[in-house]
């Protein structure tokens, strides 16, 4: 019989032996979801401003979806137990800005999708928005001033000064309505060198985002104008994605007409439910 009519060897059940347990890797957990909350309050103890500032915010959501323009709510005027059923009510979601200059403003996304608080010398309030307004407005504001082609360049440094020029190009070209530009580092040869002089080079803006979803996303304005640092981790902590894009605001930060539309939904069920 030819050999070619033989069954092939190392094949088959059995043919990779037993007792063996295969290592897989370990795959990411931990995303975050939305789940409503419905805040404890005794029976006819519900303050009446709390109730009136939450109708507000969901009316704001309908509108902000229809037009994109940010709506705000003071909410500094709210007594002690209103503002803590306001608190409780809005929660803490995945996105959080820390927002330099003076004064200097902390950001956290509510469970709402596109609802925000604001607080800081001074300020006190819900911002109803796709990104909160001081976030665009502040973002390139040099917190480390950009040393362009002046960044020490030592010897390792050998892929970093071509897409500093990409970068910097993009960025004078930058117009509304453009479409987004990426530089996806993960996929391009370099050394620790080239990431180094690369951040000297753009420098640091003013806002830093860190967005808590399916693992973190790190996200930090550069001091070039519409320039942004945005860093993909795993639910272990490991760096998988690294980015710059040249935009106005990085989509992972940005609230979508639709999460609006539903957030005036689930804050209305919210509002019916302690009532």
């Amino acid at each position: 019989m030819a050999n070619f009519h033989l069954p092939p060897q190392g094949f088959g059940p059995g043919s990779q032996g037993t007792g063996e347990e295969l290592d897989f890797m370990p795959l990411p957990s931990g995303m975050r979801t939305y789940s409503a909350h419905v805040p404890e309050v005794e029976p006819g103890a519900v303050p009446r401003a709390a109730l009136d500032l939450i109708e507000a915010i969901a009316g704001a959501c309908d509108l902000t979806a229809v037009d994109g323009q940010p709506r705000s709510v003071d909410v500094g005027f709210l007594a002690p137990d209103a503002r803590a059923l306001l608190a409780e009510t809005l929660g803490q979601g995945e996105v959080a800005m820390k927002l330099r200059g003076v004064p200097a403003v902390a950001v956290q996304e509510s469970v709402f999708a596109g609802v925000w608080v604001l607080a800081g010398e001074g300020v006190d309030r819900i911002e109803i928005a796709p990104c909160p307004a001081l976030a665009v407005s502040r973002a390139h504001v040099p917190h480390r001033p950009a040393l362009g082609a002046d960044a020490f360049r030592g010897a390792q440094v050998v892929n970093a000064p071509a897409l500093l020029v990409e970068l910097e190009d993009r960025s004078r070209g930058w117009h509304p309505g453009a479409e987004v530009h990426v530089i996806n580092l993960s996929l391009l040869p370099h050394t620790e060198e080239d990431l180094l002089w690369l951040a000297e080079a753009t420098g640091e803006g003013a806002v830093t985002v860190l967005s808590r979803g399916y693992g973190n996303c790190r996200v930090t304005a550069t001091a070039l104008a519409h320039v942004w640092r945005v860093q993909f981790y795993n639910s272990m902590d490991t760096l998988i994605l690294d980015t710059y894009e040249v935009t106005e605001m990085p989509e992972v930060v940005i609230a979508a007409t639709e999460d609006l539309t539903d957030s005036a939904d689930r804050i209305r069920e919210v509002l019916e439910a302690i009532r």
